[in-house]
């Protein structure tokens, strides 16, 4: 029992030390939605089973705080009011409950944080398509394969196929993203109470 758990330890540091290489993409990923909330816009996120738990866990950073004191910062999960999601999965399809909330929340120049380890969520892979085909930039929190790879505009793929050294690695990725988002904000926050 003791080797296994050093073991999965190490599996997991190890991803975490490659995913490091995913710094250039992180920044990008992080200056896209600073210039989205200093527009006004808002971040979207989305995702099945842990992933959509990490979707939320995200944009509680956002919403709440990460770690200093500021102002909310405009973020939704999406998929979360059990009313819409089981409207949409049964008079539509399953495959549509991010892509139709989107339709109806977002705007263009807004940002979606779409989570998915396998790279092939049938929902979240149709929420990046609307969200292309409508101005909003995509950033995807993802493992080393699937088909979102080649559809999302900044890719934060993990180096690895297993779920949770995936999701392992995308936790350090998005509180660094929250953490560099927090502190831009609260500098735009202070030039603009200096310059009012």
């Amino acid at each position: 029992m003791e080797v296994l758990i050093r073991s999965r330890f190490q599996e997991s540091a190890g991803v975490i030390a490659e995913s490091e290489k995913l710094g250039r993409s992180a920044a990008a990923a992080a200056q896209a939605m600073i210039s989205c909330l200093k527009k006004g816009g808002t971040i979207f996120a989305c995702g099945n089973g842990g992933s959509a738990e990490q979707a939320q866990h995200f944009v509680g950073e956002l919403v709440g705080k990460f770690q200093r004191h500021r102002r909310g910062l405009a973020a939704a999960a999406l998929g979360t009011n059990s009313g819409i999601l089981s409207a949409i999965a049964n008079d539509y399809r399953y495959e549509d409950v991010f892509s139709r909330e989107l339709q109806a929340l977002a705007k263009k120049g807004d940002v979606l944080a779409a989570f998915s380890t396998s790279g092939n969520s049938k929902n979240v892979i149709e929420a990046v398509k609307f969200a292309k085909k409508s101005g909003i930039k995509t950033i995807g929190f993802l493992g080393s394969g699937g088909a979102l790879q080649k559809l999302i505009d900044i890719a934060l793929a993990v180096p690895s196929v297993i779920t949770p050294r995936v999701q392992e690695a995308h936790l350090v990725l998005l509180h660094t993203i929250a953490e560099v988002i927090e502190d831009e904000m609260i500098a735009y926050e202070k030039s603009h109470k200096n310059n009012s």
